[in-house]
């Protein structure tokens, strides 16, 4: 795992090697084994590379980067993992390739060399990636199919630069960035981050998951930004139940083994929900002999606890368990090291419980862990999607299918038939009227602690939108929902916390569930093998880690993941937080007395709690960092 950086500028007067090595400062955590830049001089302007590394895989200086193929032509800069790439450099060598080192990084600019953008879809990894080719004078930039490794960018004033993380895009461009009036206010209103090109910081981008760049060097700008991934959900016939568990247990199984390739100490982040069990479970099936390090957060006085499921999963495989406790004050002295290290706000506590993890996984010794990221976008998990369930069921005219449904899903714990109605309303409410529908449950587009005016003069939409068109389909609801949170709404922000605090500790974080193929393979199931007529989600996984996975585990009917008991906690240090909405850091728009009152309202009993004030003090203390 990596940080990388790039810088082209045609302003010649400036020393590059100076910003690329205050930028690679930034990214000393991603990357403490190795360090390096080079510069290449063109036509009209100057092309720096930078890179940092953290050594997983051939831990010798054949992995150094920048990496130039032998004839010159093609230079890479890379971070992330391709875990198939000894099944790349086979087919590789069969067409004549030459290598020099076991890294996978060297097959992957083989691949982009021979294969070009080709390679994509045969890559099995994580990655953020740009290759200059000094023949076309073009620089491209790739990011992996679901956005597991970050990339940003920005494009103006004569200079385009990207880098892992926006603080070191900050020290390329050398200019103080400001707030993105927008995003600010989707994520305050309406809890929205990370679902499009956009960050908090005005002019810099990210690029989307499974996208490509390409930047014309001889021009001075982006010629195109392409998608490289984009699965279909047309429903595969013909397949039965029993063979979609046979299929679903021997990918994600190939997946996990692919998955453990290291050439470093590695473990696991047990929550003791299903798919990292599954993954912790599916370890011990494919290496009986192998030491398994888990580590899990323990939120002990709290429903959250899940601390007993990751017991009975530890036992199964005899694994070496780690926990780590924390308290609302550890979370008050963390919060400024958090924020910085994540670089732009995130929606909940929970993100707290997950670095705690990683951290601990780093003072143990651990440098590569796998996690559960992914099962829920692939497999239909949370609560099951009921509403493209439900509008899938009345668009085929199976009414008396879809009132049942809605009555047996409503059974399961957190759940509701009024649940199941809103889960609806909120499929097939028009945009013009989303708004109204919003402010009918309470959720208001101009609540009173914002200055909905000064935002309104400023051009920013006070509204919530919905996915592009793009991201729907009529024929197939619930399989477009979940393609649709996979690389949009739920799972991008879920990644980024993940990058970023396992990165925070110099781990390696890798997500077994997340590969393509297996992607592709679930999004064409029918629905009912993904949630069961009856609500019950996870279906088809449930019952291929059977024998593998404890059945009570499976036969879990809720879902908590590493969460944190938030209400209580942000009660205990009621006064921490009136400082921290106090400092909110000069922000024009929020108005702290109100959110003040608001919070003293919820500490009260006056008013229902939400994760709403967790995000008035995480823009608060963010801005008050980064502004």
């Amino acid at each position: 795992m990596c940080g990388i950086a790039g810088h082209w500028t045609t302003n010649l007067s400036r020393e590059p090697s100076q910003a690329m090595q205050s930028a690679l400062q930034v990214l000393t955590h991603r990357g403490p084994d190795d360090c390096g830049s080079e510069i290449h001089s063109l036509p009209n302007g100057v092309l720096t590379f930078g890179h940092t590394r953290l050594s997983i895989i051939d831990l010798t200086s054949g992995g150094h980067q920048p990496m130039t193929r032998n004839d010159g032509r093609y230079s890479m800069i890379y971070n992330g993992e391709i875990y198939n790439y000894k099944e790349l450099r086979y087919a590789l060598e069969g067409e004549g390739e030459v290598f020099a080192s076991n890294s996978d990084s060297e097959v992957l600019l083989a691949a982009w060399s021979r294969w070009k953008e080709h390679a994509l879809p045969r890559l099995k990894g994580m990655f953020a990636f740009a290759v200059y080719d000094s023949r076309l004078q073009s620089l491209t930039l790739v990011r992996d199919a679901f956005g597991i490794k970050p990339l940003y960018y920005s494009d103006r004033n004569g200079q385009f630069v990207f880098a892992s993380e926006v603080g070191a895009v900050q020290r390329l461009v050398r200019e103080k960035l400001r707030i993105n009036l927008q995003r600010a206010y989707d994520y305050l209103v309406f809890g929205s981050y990370d679902d499009v090109s956009d960050t908090f910081f005005e002019g810099v981008k990210h690029l989307l998951p499974g996208h490509a760049l390409t930047f014309d060097l001889n021009a001075g700008h982006v010629s195109s930004v392409q998608r490289w991934w984009w699965p279909d959900v047309d429903e595969q016939s013909g397949e039965t139940f029993a063979q979609a568990v046979e299929q679903v247990r021997e990918r994600f199984l190939d997946n996990v083994r692919l998955h453990l390739r290291s050439d470093v100490p590695l473990g696991a982040a047990l929550s003791g929900g299903i798919d990292s069990s599954a993954i912790v479970c599916s370890m011990r099936q494919l290496e009986p002999d192998i030491p398994i390090h888990t580590f899990t957060f323990a939120a002990r006085g709290s429903s959250a606890n899940e601390e007993s499921w990751a017991d009975l999963v530890n036992q199964r495989v005899d694994a070496i368990p780690h926990k780590v406790e924390a308290t609302p004050t550890d979370l008050a002295a963390d919060l400024p090291d958090m924020i910085r290290a994540q670089g732009e706000p995130f929606g909940s506590t929970s993100i707290y419980a997950q670095y705690r993890v990683f951290k601990l996984a780093k003072e143990s010794g651990i440098t590569v862990t796998l996690e559960g990221q992914g099962g829920d976008e692939l497999f239909a998990g949370y609560h099951g999607f009921p509403g493209p369930v439900l509008r899938s069921l009345i668009e085929r005219g199976e009414l008396l299918q879809a009132l049942r449904f809605a009555d047996q899903w409503s059974e399961w714990p957190g759940r509701s038939r009024k649940a199941a109605l809103l889960a609806l309303g909120q499929e097939v409410v028009p945009n013009g009227l989303r708004n109204l529908a919003l402010g009918a449950i309470g959720q208001r587009a101009e609540p009173e602690w914002i200055d909905a005016n000064w935002l309104r003069d400023r051009d920013v939409r006070l509204t919530s939108e919905r996915l592009p068109r793009e991201h729907r389909s009529s024929k197939r609801r619930l399989s477009a929902a979940l393609r649709a949170s996979m690389v949009r709404r739920i799972l991008p922000p879920l990644l980024r916390h993940g990058d970023r605090n396992a990165m925070r500790w110099s781990v390696e974080s890798r997500v077994p569930f997340l590969t393509t193929d297996l992607a592709e393979y679930t999004l064409r199931l029918p629905d009912s093998y993904l949630v069961s007529p009856s609500g019950e989600t996870k279906r088809v996984l449930r019952a291929a880690m059977r024998g593998i996975v404890p059945d009570a585990v499976l036969d879990r009917p809720d879902k908590v993941g590493f969460a944190t008991p938030e209400l209580s906690w942000l009660i205990s240090i009621r006064d921490t937080v009136r400082e921290w909405l106090a400092a909110d850091g000069g922000l024009p728009f929020f108005r702290t007395e109100v959110a003040l009152r608001e919070f003293d309202r919820v500490v009260a009993g006056k008013r229902p709690f939400t994760w709403q004030v967790w995000r008035w003090i995480n823009l608060c203390q963010w801005h008050r960092i980064f502004g």
